[in-house]
């Protein structure tokens, strides 16, 4: 990854979703590395490895799902807020869940915003653009240091 280029982690573990987002991310031309993880344990790994690295690389942000095999996506956000390191890395949760509990636990635990996943294609288009607009090119992000 260029010095540079931004980083942005998606964890989702529905395959047909991680198409859409990659598909919509790709139709945007969003200028970040897109990187994926397939379920809660594969993206504590990922950002473990993130943050060992000799020269660490950060997310400008992390697309979380809540509902997610082995580590849930609330376990995820609760050990990366807690991280020393990436504990200011923005996370916005996308979910398909609209229940007033999970929006709730999810801004508790530190969670930066909270969308809900859009059904039609030309939806989901515009919410990846308005993210990069705001997480990637408007948002000025803390030091992680």
């Amino acid at each position: 990854m260029d010095s540079d280029e931004k980083l942005v982690l998606i964890v989702e573990d529905n395959a047909d979703d991680r198409e859409l987002l990659s598909r919509a991310f790709r139709k945007a031309k969003v200028a970040a590395e897109i990187r994926f993880a397939e379920d809660g344990d594969q993206a504590l790994t990922a950002l473990k490895g993130l943050a060992e690295e000799a020269r660490p690389s950060f997310p400008a942000v992390v697309l979380l799902d809540l509902k997610l095999p082995r580590s849930s996506g609330f376990e995820v956000l609760d050990w990366l807020k807690r991280h020393p390191t990436l504990k200011r890395v923005p996370v916005v949760i996308l979910t398909s869940s609209q229940e007033d509990t999970d929006l709730g636990r999810a801004y508790d635990l530190g969670a930066n915003s909270y969308l809900v996943k859009p059904a039609k294609p030309e939806a989901l288009l515009a919410m990846v653009e308005r993210i990069e607009a705001y997480w990637l090119k408007m948002n000025q992000a803390a030091s992680l240091a």
